[in-house]
Parts: structure tokens; sequence; C-alpha cells
């Protein structure tokens, strides 16, 4: 892959970091922070981010041809997967989602540029502006790539210079989608800074620690509380833990039509990104009494599962990924082999999907990469029951209920869930989402109020 030379993460893998060679770039990208950024209109960022965001999605784009052409062998995901993830991603970065963020986090498209007053502060003669951290340090997990690529974006709108360390060899895309903004706005890109290199590595990172006002880190709940540990006072940090999802499908359109459109449904939510986001379900829970039974069910999205994975197959595995399949397969096999509450529908010759179906309604963590679990339950109640074990851990729950829907939001919502989406759109959150409940900018930024 020849690109430039623009970023620490472009040098042969030969190279080694030093501690001095991050302090260097950390210093670099706070005065090119202030010779390039600092000054740009919230409408100029906006236009660059949503032209790149557009050519992105166009055929012909170098960037977009890299990532189908080199993608599968660098990240582990097949060409449709990566295709559907970045043309999901990519549409939700346009001018009018850019400016809908805007508002909802700060009433104002120029809350960033000026003193600004919404009507309500207008009444009290007061106004205020927001300001972004000088310099933002993304800690980034390696899973999936969206979650990099959006606090890119986010760091971008708010004026920080911003370094981005990518989990090791998981820096593939966001390299791409750095390089992608380089080319579009050389001083905007002079602004982002990209490296990997293994965590727990203290002496590079307690240089970006140092020099950050802000580190944002997503990962497991125990390396973010090192991070926390590690960080100097008085950092701003906004840590993105482990979280589990999953899916609840209504009695109502368990139909002979609508259940198999719901298993397609389903299927999308699984197959986005081989199902290794916070936002993808584990278990997809089934509300008894409708057409079609949670064991009917379960074989709709097998079947479904299968005549997706010819065209737009999961990819290959790690070994130890594929083992850790076929090790709870065979935990399955057993139990269903002996008793008729247990199902189980599988790939042949081949760990690219599993469906087990359980009557036992308790939740069960899936070990993802395709594998989802449907489980029969009464209503949402025995389902919350059954889900007690990770209440505060739950990033999403899907529905297919539009009879009952705002009425489980409300339930969802005072049980803890922070997003409530159609089956279907999981893995495809609106730019405009609350991560883990939290404001999207209004995390980063420092709020300025005027008392005219």
């Amino acid at each position: 892959m020849n690109l430039p030379n623009y970023f620490l993460v472009d040098l042969p893998p030969e190279a080694t970091l030093s501690p001095v060679m991050l302090a260097e770039a950390c210093q670099t990208l706070k005065r090119n922070r202030e010779r390039y950024l600092v000054g740009r209109s919230t409408e100029q960022i906006v236009n660059v981010l949503s032209d790149v965001a557009e050519s992105w999605l166009k055929p012909d784009n170098t960037f977009r041809q890299l990532a189908l052409e080199l993608g599968p062998t660098e990240t582990g995901f097949s060409m449709a997967t990566l295709k559907r993830g970045l043309d999901d991603f990519f549409r939700q970065i346009t001018r009018d989602h850019l400016h809908a963020l805007l508002v909802q986090e700060f009433g104002s498209t120029r809350r960033l540029d000026v003193m600004t007053a919404t009507d309500v502060e207008q009444k009290s003669s007061r106004a205020a502006t927001v300001v972004g951290p000088e310099f933002l340090v993304h800690i980034a997990a390696g899973n999936i790539p969206n979650p990099t690529l959006t606090g890119i974006v986010l760091g971008l709108l708010v004026r920080s210079a911003q370094f981005v360390k990518c989990a090791s060899g998981s820096a593939f895309l966001p390299r791409l989608f750095a390089h992608s903004l380089y080319e579009a706005d050389p001083k905007l890109g002079a602004c982002l800074e990209l490296a990997q290199w293994r965590g727990g590595n203290a002496d590079l990172e307690d240089i970006l620690f140092a020099e950050a006002d802000c580190v944002t880190a997503t990962g497991s709940d125990e390396a973010l509380a090192v991070i926390r540990s590690r960080l100097p006072a008085p950092r701003r940090f906004l840590g993105y833990g482990h979280r589990v999802s999953f899916g609840f499908v209504a009695k109502e359109v368990l139909s002979h039509a609508g259940a198999p459109r719901v298993a397609a449904r389903v299927t999308d939510d699984v197959v986005a990104w081989n199902q290794l986001g916070c936002l993808s379900p584990h278990v997809i829970y089934v509300q008894s009494g409708g057409d079609a039974s949670a064991e009917r069910f379960a074989e709709l999205l097998a079947d479904e599962l299968e005549r997706r994975e010819q065209t737009e197959p999961r990819g290959e595995l790690p070994a130890p990924h594929a083992a850790t399949i076929a090790s709870r397969r065979g935990i399955y096999e057993v139990r269903a082999a002996h008793s008729p509450e247990t199902l189980m529908w599988h790939s042949k010759e081949s760990t690219a999907w599993t469906v087990v179906f359980e009557a036992d309604a308790r939740f069960q963590t899936s070990c993802l990469n395709r594998f989802i679990y449907v489980k029969p339950v009464k209503d949402l109640t025995e389902l919350l029951q059954n889900a007690e074990v990770v209440r505060g851990k739950v990033s999403a729950v899907g529905i297919a209920a539009p009879e009952q829907a705002e009425e489980l939001a409300r339930q969802l919502a005072r049980w803890g869930v922070t997003r409530v989406c159609p089956l279907g759109q999981m893995q495809n959150p609106p730019l405009t989402w609350r991560h883990d409940g939290r404001p999207a900018l209004g995390d980063l930024v420092t709020w300025t109020d005027w008392e005219m």
C-alpha cells in the first residue's frame, strides 16, 4: 500500500517509536492546531468532513478501493462486510447530519465560533460559547473501526489536535481515513496523528497522558481503570467499557409473512461487522404466543444467515477464535442430544454462523462472529428479569414491536438502556447517537457563559 509518509503509522514495520519522537509529535500537533485549525469556522470544517465522506461513497475513490481490496487481509472482514459497514458510516457524515448534531449538542451550529444566544438565553440577556480541548488523545480498540473514525470526526468539529493510538494491527482503516482527510485538506490533516503499538507501553503512553487535555478510551473495564489511574490531574477522561446488546421480537410481528422479514432484519444486525461491536446482539428474545414460535424464528434466522453467507461471507477467523466457536458448538450439540429445550443450526464445514435456541431465558453472552442465541419469553418483564445480570452494561436493544414500541422504550429506559432502535439498525446508529447515554460533543467541550 503506497501511501505518503504523513503519520507515525506510516513508518515501516521495523521502525521503533521512542518517547522523544512521541513528545515531538505532540508539540507539532499543538502548533499546527494554532496555525491551521483554531481559526477555522465550523462551517468550513463541516464542509471538509462531508466532502470527504461523500467521496468515500464513490466507487472510484482511491481510499475506498484500497479498503475493499486490501481490507479482507488487513482486517479479517470480507469485502462485502467492509462495503456495507463503510457505506453505513459515511452516509451519516453529511452536512445536514453534522448540523443536526451541533444543534442537538449546543443549541446552535455557531456555538463553537462566537458567543451565541438561543431564544431562551436572549430573554435573560445571556450568551455562551464552547471550546474543545487543545489536545485530544484517543486510545482506540481494535474490534471495529467506526468508533475510531467517529472520534476523529468529533475531535475535528471541536477543533482539537488529535493523537489516535490504535491497537496493534488495527490501524488500517483509520489510517486510510486520516490520509483521505490529509488529501482533501493538508492543513487539517496536519492536526491529526496516528500510531499503533500494543497497550501497556508506559514509556510512550505516559508522554501522551502528560500532553493531553482530554483522553478518550474504548476497551475492557479493566483496561479503562488502568488508564484512568495513570492520568495526571486534571485530565478529562471519557471511557467506553464493555457493553452488550440484545433484541426483542413481539408476538404481533410473528405472522407467516412477518416473521421472515424480521429474521432478515436480525440477520443485518448479526452480520454487521461480524457482530463484534458493543451494539451487536448476543441474544434475540422472542415473545411467545405469535403465529411463529421462538423455535420457528430461530430456524428462519438460520436460513437467512445461510443465505447471507453466500452474499456477505463472514471471512476467515484466527484459529483461536474459530476454536472457541467450535468448542461452544460442542457444548450445545451435547445438550441438544439430551433435551428438546435446546436446538442448534450452524454452517456446514465452517464456523461461519451459528444459531442456538434455548428454552432457558437467562441472558447468555455470545462468542460473537455470527453466533446468536434465540430465547422465548412471555413479555418484556420476563426478559428484563432474565437479563438482570447485564443491567447497567447494555448498550442497545433492538425491537420489532410496532404496536407497543413507545411503551417498551419507556420500560427499557427505566431499566437503564441508553439506546432503543428498530431491529436491523443496531450496528448503524445515527451520528446524533448519545454513546452510553452521554452527549457526543458535550463531554469534550468547556462552556463559557456571558451575562450581558
